[in-house]
């Protein structure tokens, strides 16, 4: 068989060198200075130490796989959340749970949706699958579910939805989750993003279990990485009709989670005492901080995540979140600069120790009053 006229080298699918890589938080203060990484939205409480116990339990069986099933894993998530086994699949990490919905659900013409500053993940994995990105205008920094409602077209396949979103900290009411997928039609999958959910005190809040469980064209994603303090060992799982969960274990890796994250996954959810403990920290530092920081004169938008979206002033370019940002790194204090999300003239803080909140209050109250 002979090659394509032109062509001296491999060539990407189309679509893959419009994704501008996807770029973590920082994660170092210069030399000699204590660093406090706060752009990551990790836990400051750190792990159960019933999952460190599960995890240092596997050293003595490295040489053998782990179960590709995730059997373990599984079943602590099914019985903390009341749900059934067989409707679940874990992950290496919620990232790898929506690629591979967007893999499986996406072809070259297609279109998926996902809101103005939503997780850039989505972007990356429509891209990577061919398929066209569509941006749903956000309104107050929230979703509007009559703006992605207004972009749906006879090319739509998924919808992403993340709920609470990032890196925003807004949410969408259960009410009008229910109101947007009742508008989709029945071919359209809608993918609740819940990665925060544990942290939203919400009575008008729903992670998305009975909207999944009651219809046939939405799934709910979650991640150990954040409330339960595992994203080095980076665990997922969805939550999804069996007719898509069949499909996504066709073609996931056959042993895509380590014998130490499923053994050590299985215990943090069990572990409801370091949960709600890591849940009220968030509860207590939450209004603090937003009270702090608008006390000085920066924007807060209101979040019901693990971190808070800080707005700097926009006419006075000394007072920047690009110079705060340079202010706070000399001194430890690591945020996120979200300008790839949109959003130029912002940071995302993670809530973190108290040592390290009170240091953020302290610093950028310095840093307004220069």
């Amino acid at each position: 068989m002979s090659a394509p006229e032109n062509l001296s080298r491999p060539v990407p699918s189309p679509g893959v060198m419009e994704i501008a890589a996807y770029v973590p938080g920082k994660s170092k203060a210069k030399p000699g200075v204590k660093l406090h990484k706060l752009s990551s939205n990790e836990t400051p409480l750190g792990p159960s130490s019933k999952a460190i116990e599960a995890y240092k339990a596997g050293a003595d069986t490295l040489e053998f796989y782990p179960d590709g099933s995730s059997t373990q894993l599984r079943e602590a998530i099914a019985e903390t959340h009341g749900l059934n086994p067989d409707n679940l699949i874990c992950g290496n990490g919620s990232d790898e749970l929506l690629g591979l919905l967007a893999h499986v659900y996406l072809d070259p013409g297609d279109e998926a949706i996902f809101t103005e500053h939503g997780f850039l993940v989505y972007k990356i994995q429509i891209l990577a699958n061919g398929a066209t990105p569509v941006v749903a205008p956000e309104k107050d920094l929230r979703a509007d579910v009559d703006a992605i409602l207004d972009c749906v077209t006879e090319r739509t396949k998924i919808v992403f939805l993340a709920n609470p979103n990032n890196p925003t900290g807004t949410y969408v009411s259960d009410a009008e989750v229910k109101r947007l997928h009742a508008a989709l039609p029945k071919h359209v999958l809608l993918v609740i993003d819940a990665a925060y959910a544990e942290y939203v005190r919400r009575n008008d809040y729903s992670a998305g279990v009975e909207l999944v469980s009651d219809n046939e064209n939405v799934v709910m994603t979650r991640t150990f990485s954040k409330i339960h303090g595992l994203a080095a060992l980076r665990i997922g799982w969805m939550y999804g009709p069996a007719h898509v969960v069949d499909a996504l274990n066709r073609v996931r890796g056959p042993f895509n989670l380590t014998s130490a994250a499923i053994a050590a996954g299985a215990a943090a959810i069990r572990d409801r005492k370091h949960v709600d403990e890591a849940a009220l920290f968030n509860e207590q530092w939450l209004p603090t901080l937003t009270n702090a920081l608008t006390s000085i004169g920066l924007t807060v938008t209101p979040s019901v995540g693990n971190f808070i979206l800080i707005h700097f002033p926009e006419d006075d370019p000394a007072k920047s979140a690009a110079a705060a940002d340079d202010y706070l790194t000399e001194r430890g204090y690591v945020l996120r600069a979200v300008t790839s999300y949109g959003l130029p003239n912002a940071l995302r803080m993670s809530i973190g120790t108290a040592e390290a909140n009170e240091g953020v209050i302290a610093a950028l109250t310095s840093f307004m009053e220069s």
